[in-house]
């Protein structure tokens, strides 16, 4: 099971990813980062990112419809599997970490949009994000 650095350096294998970071939405605080930062600046992107993760998972809007299967442990987690925030030349996928890691941490990954693959990037962060173990 890979662990942080892991987890971020095999995010960069993705085509077209341009950076990745592991983030800490309650606080902001990027648990760890590789690659080049939106706007430069790794520890403001972070906080944006974070700002904008908190947003959606505390909406109960976005929440899963009844469904008698899920459970408890469904709960636990974020409403949102991921989000995509798009612009003019980049992807910004954020994929939330189950609740196993108090359900509080997302993977950021920033794909540049012409070299990016954003159906593989949501599938390889939702692989990641099941496997990652945080130590």
């Amino acid at each position: 099971m890979p662990g942080i650095d892991e987890c971020l350096l095999e995010a960069m294998r993705l085509p077209g990813a341009r950076g990745a970071a592991l983030i800490d939405w309650m606080s902001g605080l990027a648990l760890g980062t590789v690659g080049e930062s939106p706007g430069g600046d790794r520890e403001a992107a972070a906080v944006e990112a974070a700002e904008i993760a908190r947003l959606a998972a505390e909406q109960h809007a976005f929440a899963p419809g009844d469904d008698p299967g899920d459970g408890a442990a469904a709960d636990a987690d974020p409403p949102v599997e991921d989000l995509i925030v798009s612009n003019r030349d980049s992807y910004h996928v954020l994929r939330f970490v189950g609740a196993s890691f108090d359900g509080s941490v997302f993977l950021h990954l920033w794909l540049a949009r012409t070299e990016g693959n954003l159906a593989l990037a949501r599938i390889r962060l939702g692989e990641m994000a099941e496997r990652l173990v945080l130590a």
